[in-house]
């Protein structure tokens, strides 16, 4: 069985080491992605199952990304991060297909358990 791809877009380079470390601990193929160019381009070349997206990146934002994710793939999975409570932002990225957010600081194992979940839980999403 292939292996699962999770990509991982984030402006802080800390953060996409930690989660890709995290990730591949877990079994998983991991991407990363200082902006929103270059996530566009892996997920045109790498097609990965699910994106940890950041919020607040230079640039492109990150619900013009997700816009552009589900342009590229509907059925890719996208789970929000954000160092803000910016609920407006949250409510516009469900809106737009992100399947959950978690809030700077996370807890790395409810995020892991999130993705795990997501990931493996394929069938319940194909249900519709």
């Amino acid at each position: 069985m292939e292996k699962k791809k999770v990509l991982i877009v984030d402006d802080q380079n800390g953060i996409r080491i930690l989660l890709m470390e995290v990730f591949n601990s877990e079994g998983y193929t991991t991407f990363q992605a200082a902006n929103g160019k270059l996530a566009l381009d892996i997920v045109r070349s790498e097609s990965p199952d699910l994106v940890l997206l950041d919020m607040k990146i230079p640039g492109m934002d990150g619900l013009e990304i997700l816009k552009h994710l589900k342009e590229l793939n509907p059925s890719i999975k996208v789970i929000m991060m954000t160092a803000y409570g910016e609920l407006d932002m949250i409510k516009e990225a469900t809106k737009l297909g992100a399947l959950m957010h978690f809030t700077k600081p996370f807890d790395i194992d409810e995020m892991r358990v999130a993705v795990n979940m997501h990931l493996h839980n394929k069938s319940v999403d194909q249900c519709s």
